[in-house]
């Protein structure tokens, strides 16, 4: 493995795209954020690769990317970040370990997305968009249902029916689903419609392996997500066996192992910090740090990839739709997603903003529950209305706005998102903006103004890089197996930074968690009807 090869300007994009996206995510939380992070970093991958039938595919790989990395965003680890702050030595073990592990799955999942676009023809590429919009459609029709039928409550959603360990097991049997039904109206399973049955599947062997046989809970009461994407990192490797994308399942396994690192170092530091007695939002220091060090952690796969992944086609061979589907996703769907958040903190904290006027709600998400349209849902519609438009326009004939080489229109995709994504994230903390906001929001934007200038001029000074074919199946092997060196080191040595820190003290930043022995403070049972879920 040549790392002298990998250009260092990728590599900082791509580590300062993730942890803008990382630090927004913190705000807006769970799959929908995290996919934010996952669709910037997959943008300045392609961007700064010098690969130039990446640039055709730049919206590919950010659709692919957001999706990868959205899964890990289901995993619960507050409280295993917790876990490393206690004062019982076992329970500080346990917790970096589980840092690492979720730092994997998640990292994993997401360079796994990222990765396929790379390596996929066009014609396998077409064969996964059908199938994907089959899932999204889904899980809408799934979040419309359960809100209007059973009407959860967020803190009491031990009560409904359908909580198990508090999984997302209902929407991994609806891309199941979904899938089957793509199927049957091809008239048989193939490479799009295997890729949701491995993931899927997989997601429930895991789940009920780990968790309903073996016992094995992570941070009981809450959910046990994890074990479900153990099975889909198990999936897409068994994937990548069955279509010989040993490339995909290098990829999936050393960014899965860099994630790990970034995501239990990045705690490791926040102790540091602490331990300084210095005083700020060190929390939102942690996430930025470890949303670079999973830039890091994807660039530099993906830089040994750069000229040993086939070449793609470059001609517009997939159907307009797919185009324009990718687009609409990134720019329309997934931000929309994630701001219909900010415009409830305005409702919440802005006086003079009432909940309705003029007989429509603020926001309403499209639920039954929050009044179905709202003004934010009005003006995201005229939005997407007009996405769809322009870019069925442009087809017909180029419009003057948009450039006309691949790389540009890459860069005013990247450029748009980003600040898109920094702008909204601005005014969701305006509202209740504070001096400490200054570590996230002031740094973010900072970042933001990097990445705009690297983004610009790296492809000027990136060495164009040449296509080539070649087998990792050694390069896996040897990835498992140094990582899983990596996973039993790093948790010792920051095992033992800690106690070198704080001796057997409990660190400030967090409450006190013990998972283990006579003192062990963690819940086993899920809450009682009427409490709040932790």
């Amino acid at each position: 493995m040549d790392m002298a090869i990998i250009p260092w300007q990728m590599v900082l994009l791509c580590g300062l795209s993730v942890c803008v996206g990382w630090g927004i995510r913190g705000n807006f939380g769970h799959e929908y954020g995290a996919a934010l992070a996952g669709a910037l970093g997959a943008m300045a991958i392609a961007l700064l690769s010098g690969r130039e039938d990446w640039w055709r595919h730049v919206h590919y790989f950010a659709l692919f990317g957001a999706i990868g990395w959205s899964f890990g965003g289901s995993m619960s680890y507050m409280m295993v970040v917790g876990y490393s702050h206690s004062s019982h030595p076992l329970t500080v073990f346990y917790g970096f370990a589980n840092l690492f592990v979720i730092g994997f799955l998640w990292a994993a999942l997401g360079g796994a997305g990222t990765a396929l676009p790379a390596f996929l023809t066009q014609t396998q590429l077409s064969l996964l968009f059908t199938p994907i919009a089959a899932v999204f459609i889904g899980w809408s029709l799934q979040a419309v249902i359960i809100d209007r039928v059973l009407a959860p409550r967020r803190m009491q959603r031990h009560e409904s029916p359908l909580y198990w360990y508090d999984t997302d097991w209902v929407s991994a049997l609806v891309a199941i689903v979904a899938a089957l039904i793509v199927a049957l109206f091809r008239g048989g399973l193939d490479m799009g419609t295997n890729l949701v049955l491995y993931l899927g599947i997989c997601w429930f062997g895991g789940f009920l392996l780990l968790v309903n046989v073996f016992r094995l809970r992570m941070t009981p009461p809450r959910g046990d997500n994890w074990a479900g994407c153990v099975g889909m990192v198990i999936g897409i490797l068994g994937y990548c066996s069955r279509y010989e994308l040993s490339g995909v399942a290098f990829t999936t396994l050393m960014a899965g192992f860099g994630g790990g690192i970034a995501f239990s170092f990045g705690q490791l530091l926040k102790l540091v910090y602490i331990r300084t007695g210095r005083q700020t939002n060190w929390h939102s220091v942690m996430e930025q740090t470890q949303g670079f060090l999973f830039g890091l952690g994807i660039a530099i796969p993906f830089g040994l990839l750069l000229n040993r992944a086939p070449l793609l086609e470059t001609n517009a061979n997939l159907p307009q739709w797919m185009e324009i589907f990718a687009v609409f996703c990134v720019l329309i769907a997934l931000t929309y997603l994630n701001y219909r958040k900010a415009a409830g903190t305005w409702v919440d904290l802005v006086d003079g903003l009432p909940e309705r006027f003029f007989g429509l709600p603020v926001v309403g998400w499209f639920r039954h529950s929050r009044g179905w349209v709202g003004w934010f849902e009005l003006f995201y519609i005229g939005l997407g209305i007009a996405c769809v438009w322009l870019l069925s326009a442009h087809f017909r004939e180029p419009l003057a706005f948009l450039p006309t080489s691949w790389l540009g229109k890459g860069q005013l995709l990247y450029f748009v998102f980003l600040w898109w994504m920094v702008i909204f994230n601005f005014e969701r903390a305006l509202v209740g903006f504070s001096p400490h906001r200054l570590v996230t929001e002031g740094v973010i934007t900072l970042n933001a103004i990097i990445c705009t200038v690297l983004m610009a001029l790296g492809p000027l000074s990136v060495p164009k890089q040449m296509a080539g074919l070649f087998s990792f199946n050694e390069w896996v092997l040897q990835t498992l197996i140094w990582g899983l060196a990596v996973l039993v080191g790093s948790t010792v040595v920051f095992w033992g930074v800690k106690h070198l820190l704080f001796g057997k003290a409990h660190a400030p930043g967090a409450s006190l968690h013990i998972r283990f022995g006579p003192d062990a403070n963690a819940p086993k049972e899920k809450p009682k009807a009427g409490e709040q879920h932790p």
